[in-house]
């Protein structure tokens, strides 16, 4: 058994995988206040297709995230909620998101540089 947390069949590296997918911390981020239905998702959200957010929904549903509860009515209605483990994710997502807010401008000055668009 090894200990480096970085090979491929490691936790961590799940982990880092998880969050590093484009859309699922931002789909787990805009579940953080309960169920909602798809709709409403995309309009939290933005600039996600339809077809993306069921990938993205379906493969939080397969690891175990995110739930997805259809209701029997006509017409029928469809939520998705974090699951207990969805929740725990939530303060990683936010420790993310708050570097993102204080060294954004730095990466994509970086960026700039790279490309030349900044001396």
């Amino acid at each position: 058994m090894t200990t480096d947390a970085f090979l491929a069949d490691c936790r961590a590296r799940l982990a880092f995988d998880l969050l590093s997918h484009t859309w699922n911390a931002v789909v787990l981020w805009a579940l953080r206040e309960g169920p909602v239905r798809p709709r409403e998702l995309r309009g939290r959200i933005g600039g996600i297709s339809p077809k993306v957010l069921t990938e993205t929904l379906r493969r939080l549903q397969f690891n175990g995230l995110v739930e997805r509860h259809a209701y029997a009515e006509a017409p029928p209605r469809v939520e998705y909620r974090l699951t207990d483990l969805g929740r725990t994710l939530l303060a990683p997502v936010d420790a993310i998101g708050a570097w993102a807010f204080a060294h954004g401008d730095e990466v994509m000055e970086a960026q700039a540089r790279a490309v030349g668009d900044v001396p």
